[in-house]
């Protein structure tokens, strides 16, 4: 419920926002929706912010609410004018604001495409500024990153604790009739197959689609689905992908799941952070300490065939082999 809310804040600020918009540097346009008027974000500064990116059409193209953490970044000059430090230099710490960086500007700057099939002239960033961390010349570094750190670490302590509960709470609303094994790997059959289980050497060859437990699909191999979540990449072919067993190809969740599912076999699997992505988090995607939940469906296993020609292995010519020296 408190992220619904959130989420609400977050939509009624940018249509307030929509209204009110004021010409900045570089055909930049902005509207501050709160501002505490307190010292302006500068150039070297270390800022954490909750956000949402998305196009004029609404599209939310990337969110720190779905992610579970917010965005740091220390600031440094603006890359062009109206580009989105040029917008968050204007803000200070408790400010929330909508700006509007111009995308052709941003991705001829950057180097960096527009998704497929964006629509419109901006990117529309909704943000709140949760915490500025001014940098002082006369602060040595030591003091300044470990300040920045233990923020950080209360945040992310505050994330790790939540995570069972959140397990838990997702396993409880979609009555789920959960199998946990005793690496904390949750998983539930919703159609059993009668084939062979993979085993180490093996190939599974899966389709999938993953989701976080809010039901937001962040990756799958079935097109149709892919369309359906906008997540489309191109170039991409879309099939059962085929992953070696128990040579850590995948995360540890999947290689556990491989070897506990038989061949025809359909399942939902709750991952743990601790079995997927941990504390790190995967860049621009998958946030610390955040559990993901995968439909699987094991197409076939391929055994390794055991009369496929052996690999050669190169032989090191006799003229670079170094003798052993011998004490005179």
């Amino acid at each position: 419920m408190k992220k619904k809310l959130v989420l609400l804040v977050v939509a009624a600020a940018s249509l307030a926002g929509c209204k009110n918009f004021k010409q900045g540097d570089g055909g930049m346009l902005y509207n501050i929706v709160e501002d505490k008027s307190g010292p302006k974000i500068k150039e070297g500064d270390v800022i954490s912010l909750n956000g949402v990116i998305k196009n004029e059409a609404d599209s939310v193209l990337s969110s720190t609410y779905e992610m579970g953490h917010q965005w740091a970044t220390q600031v440094s000059k603006p890359q062009f004018k109206g580009d989105l430090i040029s917008g968050l230099e204007l803000l200070s710490e408790g400010d929330s604001a909508v700006l509007k960086i111009n995308a052709d500007t941003a991705s001829k700057r950057s180097g960096q495409p527009k998704p497929p099939g964006f629509k419109g002239k901006y990117y529309v960033y909704c943000v709140r500024i949760e915490k500025v961390f001014a940098k002082d010349k006369k602060q040595p570094d030591s003091v300044f990153n470990k300040k920045i750190s233990a923020y950080f670490k209360s945040l992310n302590d505050k994330i790790k604790a939540d995570e069972p509960i959140k397990i838990k709470k997702y396993i409880a609303d979609n009555k789920l009739n959960v199998v946990t094994t005793a690496s904390g790997l949750s998983y539930v059959i919703t159609q059993q197959g009668n084939g062979p289980k993979a085993a180490n050497g093996d190939t599974a060859v899966v389709n999938y689609i993953g989701k976080f437990l809010n039901g937001k699909v962040f990756d799958t191999s079935i097109l149709d689905v892919a369309k359906q979540n906008k997540r489309v990449q191109p170039g991409r072919p879309y099939a059962p992908v085929r992953i070696p067993v128990g040579v850590h190809a995948v995360i540890p969740g999947w290689d556990e799941t491989l070897a506990l599912l038989p061949k025809g076999t359909k399942a939902t699997v709750i991952i743990p952070s601790s079995l997927a992505y941990g504390e790190q988090g995967m860049q621009g995607l998958v946030g610390p300490f955040t559990p993901l939940v995968f439909e699987m469906e094991i197409v076939d296993v391929k055994h390794p065939n055991p009369n496929a020609p052996k690999p050669v292995l190169p032989t090191i010519p006799q003229g670079q082999v170094q003798q052993p020296q011998t004490k005179k």
